[in-house]
């Protein structure tokens, strides 16, 4: 039987950045870790829209589960308006339970 690496991913988490500019960056990722250090480097990894918008803050993370839930959590959040998310940020457990649902 034939595995493929993502079967050894337990789960995917969404993140939310924040830019020097004050602007927000949703993404997901499997190592959060990892990824906000590769926007941070600026390099070729680094999401084109946050090359040249440092320093970042990680304001948020939140493990979703599947690749699949994951997707649909980011383009939920990505969906509101910026005035809701900075709402939903401000407190995190209701941000947590709209990305759950």
């Amino acid at each position: 039987m034939k595995q493929t690496a993502s079967a050894f991913v337990s789960s995917w988490f969404l993140y939310i950045i924040r830019a020097a500019d004050d602007s927000l960056y949703t993404g997901i990722t499997t190592d959060v870790a990892r990824r906000f250090a590769e926007h941070s480097d600026g390099g070729k990894l680094a999401a084109r829209y946050l090359r040249g918008r440092a320093p970042l803050a990680l304001c948020f993370q939140h493990e979703i589960g599947t690749r699949a839930e994951a997707l649909k959590a980011e383009y939920r959040f990505k969906q509101l308006a910026k005035a809701e998310k900075e709402r939903l940020l401000t407190t995190p457990t209701q941000l947590a339970e709209f990305l759950g649902s």
